[in-house]
């Protein structure tokens, strides 16, 4: 073996060395400006969903504007119909809130536009399931509906799927719920009520739980530290390597790829 092979060596491992940890650098801190334009996506949508939230309501949807509903144009979008409930319709979708386990009351509304809409009308504890249990609480008139416009969610929750054939509901599956109850077309979104005047055994409306996690800022620092301690670890590599190089009598730990050097400075 030459004099200049272990040298050769030494420096392809050390370029392996540079480079993997200049990848792992920049594979880190793109995710740290990949989690710093969430965050910006986050703030953004955080701020248009305040907006509409607290805007004055408007008409709810037509079948007209069906085919462009959608979650980043239209929800939590506040709205108002009017109409009649199918009240011997109603769907239960088990739930839990601030008030208990329970179940959503899930109403079609019938409305003077000609199409009909699920309503969330709100919350009942579980002995409040049954409709007879809250016939204050069910108006039969014409109503006025003011509420949020929220997205179907099918198929069911987490490990729990939906069974339409025994009205055991999970999520609120529009298409499912108005297939069991025989609806025909409804809206693809539902509402979300706002409190509505009747009895004391009414649904508690207004529940509605609008919360968006934006740890996107801590996610980017820890990225952008991990960039960071790749970028240290190949310098500290390099500048080991450098000053090896500038000392040639310097001792190397046993088992080195140019020989262990003993005190004396003797290779063996």
């Amino acid at each position: 073996m030459s004099a200049g092979q272990p040298q050769r060596r030494s420096l392809a491992a050390l370029a392996g060395i540079g480079l993997a940890c200049a990848l792992a650098a920049g594979l880190f801190a793109g995710l740290g400006v990949w989690q710093i334009e969430r965050r910006a996506w986050k703030l953004q949508l955080i701020e248009r969903v305040d907006q509409r939230i607290h805007a004055a309501p408007v008409a709810a949807p037509g079948p007209a504007d069906w085919a462009g509903v959608s979650p980043a144009a239209d929800e939590y979008r506040r709205v108002r119909v009017s109409g009649r409930f199918l009240n011997g319709q109603e769907s239960q979708v088990q739930a839990v809130t601030d008030h208990g386990r329970g179940y959503w009351v899930l109403t079609p509304l019938e409305t003077g536009e000609g199409f009909t809409v699920l309503v969330n009308r709100g919350f009942v504890p579980a002995e409040r399931r049954a409709p007879a249990s809250r016939a204050s609480g069910q108006p039969e008139g014409p109503v006025t509906v003011t509420g949020l416009v929220r997205m179907t969610e099918p198929n069911g929750a987490f490990l729990r799927s939906n069974d339409p054939a025994a009205g055991r509901w999970f999520s609120r599956d529009v298409a499912a719920i108005a297939a069991a109850r025989g609806l025909g077309t409804v809206a693809p979104y539902f509402i979300d009520a706002e409190p509505m005047p009747g009895g004391a055994d009414r649904p508690i409306g207004g529940l509605t739980v609008i919360t968006f996690p934006n740890n996107h800022l801590i996610y980017a620092l820890t990225w952008f530290t991990l960039a960071l301690m790749a970028l240290a670890a190949g310098v500290f590599v390099a500048r080991d390597e450098w000053r090896r190089r500038a000392d040639p009598h310097r001792i190397r730990p046993a088992g080195s790829g140019e020989g262990a050097r003993c005190a004396t400075g003797s290779t063996f």
